[in-house]
């Protein structure tokens, strides 16, 4: 008479957990790493992702920050007699948002166009009489007493083009790897099977 053994049914383990985590396997195959769950972005990231995101050319980028700084000094010189405070903090993020929104062809072009916009937006501001000479010294005066707001633009949409430069070049070799990557994975096998053949 036969006896049945009744055993335990044992868990089944998916391929991957018995796997190394990285490398191949004894006898040349490559199996593919799982990828790791993307971490979640932070709030401010998020935020910011919500924003209009337009594409400007060079010439559109520098249309934008002169157009919105005459129009911001103009206000600011009939809201507030020609604040220099509040017309520096509009400046910096103008900067900010002109190095953000320029296309990727034409980022370097962020740190010329900052200072002619704050250039053309404190004529407003300046508070110049005297006909063209008079104005043109008072831009001249209000740009060296300004100077460091001026500075501060600049450095911001500088450093804003690093940063975008940096990742633009960090996505350009990734593609240049993901389109090479299955040529060379694709000899490799090859060459594993002529050998085993």
């Amino acid at each position: 008479m036969e006896q049945h053994r009744t055993r335990r049914p044992q868990p089944r383990q998916r391929p991957q957990d018995t796997l190394p985590a990285r490398g191949a396997l004894a006898d040349g195959t490559v199996y593919p790493v799982p990828a790791r769950p993307p971490r979640p972005a932070p709030p401010v990231v998020l935020a910011l992702r919500r924003l209009p995101n337009p594409r400007l050319t060079g010439l559109g980028a520098g249309l934008f920050g002169a157009t919105v700084m005459l129009v911001l000094g103009g206000l600011d010189r009939l809201l507030l007699d020609g604040s220099a405070v509040v017309y520096g903090l509009l400046f910096l993020s103008v900067s900010a948002l002109t190095a953000l929104w320029v296309r990727e062809a034409d980022v370097v072009m962020a740190p010329v166009i900052v200072p002619i916009a704050f250039a053309v937006g404190i004529v407003p501001i300046s508070g110049g009489d005297g006909g063209f000479g008079g104005q043109t010294m008072a831009v001249v005066t209000a740009l060296a007493v300004h100077a460091g707001w001026l500075y501060g633009g600049t450095l911001i949409a500088g450093l804003i083009t690093c940063v975008r430069k940096v990742r633009m070049m960090g996505r350009r070799q990734r593609r240049a790897r993901a389109a090479q990557g299955p040529g060379r994975s694709g000899e490799s096998g090859t060459g594993g099977r002529t050998r085993q053949g």
